[in-house]
C-alpha cells in the first residue's frame, strides 16, 4: 500500500490531499488547505507557518511519499519568486519527513485527470470527486487547492505505476 500525499503550493493557501493507493484502487484518504493569509506576518513567519501545517499533517496522516505541482512563471515576477519560496519550503519539509516527491507541471496534471492540459477548475474538482467519490463532501468545504492537491496526487499514482511497470 502507497499513501500519497499531494501539494499545490501557495504562499497564502496551500492545498493537500492524501490518497492510498493499492494496486490499481485510488481511495480518498483526506484532503484541506494550510492557511498563511496574515499579510502583516513577514514572509519568513508565513513560511513556517506552511511548514508547520504540512508537518502536522504528515504526522497525522503517515503519507509514504509525496507529489507537488511545479512552479510556472507569471507575469509577475515577484509572485512567482514568492510562490517559489513557499513551494520551497514545503518541498523541504516533505525531504525532513524522508518522503520521496514527484514534480508536475499544472499542464500534465490536468492531462492525467481530464484529458486536456487546458482543463479549468470546475473541470478538475468533479474528475476528482469521479475518480474518489469518498471526497466530494470534503471538497465541498474546501476550495479548488484541496481537489488541485488531490489530482497532483493522482498524477504521481498514475505516473509512478506506469513508471515501475516499465
Amino acid at each position: 500500500m502507497r499513501r500519497i500525499i499531494g501539494i499545490d503550493p501557495g504562499l497564502v493557501s496551500t492545498g493537500w490531499g492524501i490518497i492510498e493507493v493499492r494496486g490499481s484502487a485510488l481511495q480518498f484518504v483526506g484532503c484541506g488547505t494550510i492557511n498563511a493569509k496574515d499579510s502583516s506576518q513577514s514572509m519568513a513567519e508565513r513560511l513556517r507557518l506552511l511548514s508547520d501545517g504540512l508537518k502536522k499533517i504528515i504526522a497525522e496522516y503517515a503519507p509514504t511519499e509525496g507529489a507537488m505541482e511545479e512552479t510556472f512563471a507569471t507575469a509577475n515576477g515577484q509572485s512567482t519568486l514568492k510562490l517559489g519560496q513557499a513551494r520551497g519550503a514545503l518541498m523541504l519539509t516533505l525531504a525532513q519527513a524522508d518522503l520521496t516527491v514527484g514534480e508536475y507541471a499544472a499542464r500534465s496534471v490536468k492531462k492525467a485527470i481530464v484529458g486536456t492540459g487546458t482543463a479549468d477548475k470546475n473541470q478538475i474538482t468533479q474528475m476528482v470527486g469521479i475518480l474518489l467519490p469518498a471526497s466530494k463532501d470534503a471538497m465541498k468545504k474546501e476550495k479548488h487547492d484541496a481537489s488541485d492537491a488531490l489530482a497532483i496526487a493522482i498524477c504521481h499514482a498514475n505516473h509512478s505505476a506506469h513508471r515501475s511497470a516499465a
